[in-house]
């Protein structure tokens, strides 16, 4: 008799808690053990190899373990998976919930988990190769500095305007930053302003820095083609092709454009009864730094006039095949016409933007996949 375990682990940084389960047809599943251990991947192994000694060696079975993607990150099912254990990370949205419970404590996660793992209620997370999660970490953290950044621009800017000076032109070019350099204050607040602008210059040297790196990324065999590729379309650079293509991994596990779509949480919602139409906004769920980008992305799409290419774009382009050529720019004059058409019929900015966001995570899917056809009415491939 082939029989199967799942374990169901319920991890933090602090402990981990494990419920092993195995799935009966026609009745309810059975419990084996629960136990918390502390958080050291070798504690499952003892655990799982006291499991097979109660369960004896006459009949054949599988075990499997299973966690809910979050802190631990890939690093536990790395461990494990090296030590010949299967295993598999939960997508913490695709879970099947108990509906009506109102208590939440580690025990019940963790029979939760190995429920979702023995009826399969629950879509297994994508897990990159180690250079795509090493060039992942890497653009994140150039994000985070960038955030950085921004935080500090808005501070030079408060300061400035809590002691009475306000700049008419356009923040953060050349001529605003000798302006900053030349305001008079006293010394203590002119000494203030000296050292936010020493941080400013810093961080901007930073940046710069993390963005030759990611070019030099890029340029590598494994990415370059489609690096390329995704440039071809307006808003889409180095840094968001890249982040595009290491946190995706494999776009063919996709069916249908839309169904990525879906995956960055570009997705609108329903809510609607009888003859009650009730739409709702995306459901931003999924990978929610991927949904920034495209989100940013679209913003520098919806400006400009219909089939324009600066000559930046061009560039971009230059050296690509005229079928790749053409679709991108039938994908940057319709997403450019659903933007125009939905601000004349009264749609908010952000609303619009996110549309277009949306039909973009379609696009570039079709690149990625070869798709290559654009349908007209639907926007998807």
């Amino acid at each position: 008799m082939n029989r199967i375990i799942k374990i169901g682990m319920d991890v933090h940084s602090t402990n981990y808690t494990l419920c092993a389960m195995e799935p009966i047809i026609g009745a309810q599943e059975r419990v084996y053990g629960e136990i918390q251990t502390s958080p050291d991947y070798k504690e499952i192994i003892c655990f799982i190899e006291a499991l097979k000694m109660k369960l004896g060696s006459n009949d054949n079975y599988s075990i499997e373990c299973g966690y809910e993607a979050g802190c631990l990150g890939y690093s536990l099912y790395h461990q494990l998976t090296g030590a010949g254990i299967k295993c598999v990370i939960l997508a913490p949205t695709t879970m099947l919930t108990q509906q009506g419970k109102r208590i939440k404590t580690d025990k019940r996660d963790a029979r939760l988990i190995a429920h979702c793992l023995c009826y399969g209620g629950y879509h297994p997370v994508y897990i990159p190769t180690g250079e795509d999660d090493a060039a992942k970490e890497y653009l994140r953290m150039r994000d985070d500095h960038k955030m950085v950044l921004k935080k500090l621009k808005q501070q030079i800017n408060a300061f400035v305007l809590r002691h009475g000076h306000q700049y008419a032109g356009s923040k953060w070019t050349t001529r605003h930053l000798t302006w900053l350099r030349k305001l008079e204050f006293n010394p203590m607040y002119r000494e203030t302003l000296d050292e936010y602008m020493v941080s400013y210059e810093e961080q901007e040297a930073k940046i710069e820095r993390y963005d030759r790196r990611i070019e030099e990324i890029a340029a590598e065999a494994r990415y370059q083609e489609n690096v390329r590729k995704l440039g071809c379309f307006l808003g889409i650079r180095t840094h968001t092709a890249l982040s595009l293509i290491v946190e995706t991994g494999d776009f063919k596990r996709f069916a249908k454009g839309n169904i990525y779509a879906a995956f960055l949480g570009l997705t609108p919602g329903e809510h609607s009864s009888a003859i009650n139409k009730n739409r709702l906004g995306i459901s931003k769920t999924g990978n929610t730094h991927l949904r920034c980008l495209l989100t940013e992305a679209a913003a520098g799409i919806c400006k400009g006039a219909i089939g324009y290419k600066s000559k930046e774009l061009r560039s971009r382009q230059k050296g690509q095949s005229a079928e790749i050529i053409a679709y991108s720019d039938k994908a940057n004059a319709r997403m450019r016409g659903k933007y125009y058409r939905m601000i004349r019929h009264g749609k908010k900015r952000n609303v619009a933007v996110t549309a277009v966001a949306r039909e973009l995570a379609c696009f570039v899917w079709g690149m990625m996949t070869g798709n290559i056809r654009i349908h007209s009415g639907t926007g998807m491939m």
